[in-house]
């Protein structure tokens, strides 16, 4: 190996190590006072520049990080979950630019999900929205939405 290729090889090693280190500075792992506390090797959400991207979000209560009674009410925290992240980077459910719903059962729980969205959007503009059915949720639970926001960063 000559002293060019070293040289070379270290430098690249180098701006590797450099490009690794400003993208760690411009992704921002979010997790705010009132959000649910996770329960493993995830995190609630994180901002990347002006978006906000919000993890999967399900009926879980925050003052006692277990699942609320009740379809409907289960379907409306974990919206509210999600809105609670959003918020705190300085974003409303208006700012929403994509969400993808899951359900354990289509037939039961689209209208639920469609009450409770036009309860907080109220008669729209909505976001576009991918809803799926899925055979199993974590905890067996019965809805899980995740979200995406744009909220630029103050300057």
């Amino acid at each position: 190996m000559t002293i060019r290729t070293v040289v070379a090889t270290a430098a690249l090693i180098a701006s590797a190590g450099l490009a690794a280190a400003q993208s760690a500075d411009r992704v921002k792992p979010l997790a705010p006072p009132g959000a649910i506390q996770t329960t493993g090797t995830w995190g609630l959400g994180t901002r990347a520049g002006d978006f906000v991207y919000i993890a999967g979000m399900r009926g879980i209560d925050p003052k006692t990080n277990t699942l609320v009674p009740g379809d409907e009410a289960r379907i409306r925290q974990g919206f509210l979950n999600m809105q609670t992240i959003a918020q705190s980077e300085g974003a409303s459910l208006r700012d929403c630019v994509r969400i993808v719903v899951y359900v354990t059962d289509m037939f039961r729980f689209r209208p639920l999900v469609n009450k409770v969205q036009e309860e907080l959007w109220g008669k729209g503009p909505y976001p576009p929205r991918t809803i799926v059915e899925v055979h199993r949720l974590n905890q067996d639970d019965i809805f899980e939405v995740e979200g995406t926001f744009y909220a630029p960063v103050k300057k």
